[in-house]
């Protein structure tokens, strides 16, 4: 069965860094798309950040571009996103997200195809006070 726990969230001041990890059981990530996502309250749920299965190419929203890093590693079966610099907005729960394929650079469209196909996990809260 997949499964994907998020983990590394908490209370940081701006300016501040976290490093979120997702970890899978039951597949092996390397092979899947994976996105990071967040829900801030009143807000609908957007993508951060995603990484291909194909070449493992990152993409950002641009929001995050410059001071969040996606990146996958094959020795823990996970994917971590290392935010910096962080900003009262990027308030939210983060989730994560597993699809297997597509075989294409990661783009935006690769939220939306997430979104239809992915397994998620519960979330991790990140509160960032100004």
């Amino acid at each position: 069965q997949v499964q994907l726990v998020e983990s590394g969230g908490g209370v940081v001041q701006s300016g501040g860094s976290l490093r979120l990890s997702c970890a899978a059981s039951g597949f092996i990530l390397d092979y899947y798309a994976i996105g990071w996502f967040r829900r801030a309250p009143g807000k609908e749920r957007e993508g951060v950040s995603c990484i291909s299965s194909y070449d493992s190419s990152p993409y950002y929203t641009d929001s995050v571009k410059g001071r969040f890093i996606i990146s996958r590693d094959k020795a823990t079966n996970a994917v971590y996103l290392q935010m910096n610099n962080l900003k009262p907005e990027d308030t939210a729960i983060y989730y994560c997200a597993a699809a297997r394929g597509p075989q294409t650079s990661a783009n935006e469209d690769l939220f939306g195809y997430l979104t239809a196909h992915g397994s998620w996990g519960r979330g991790t809260q990140v509160t960032v006070s100004s």
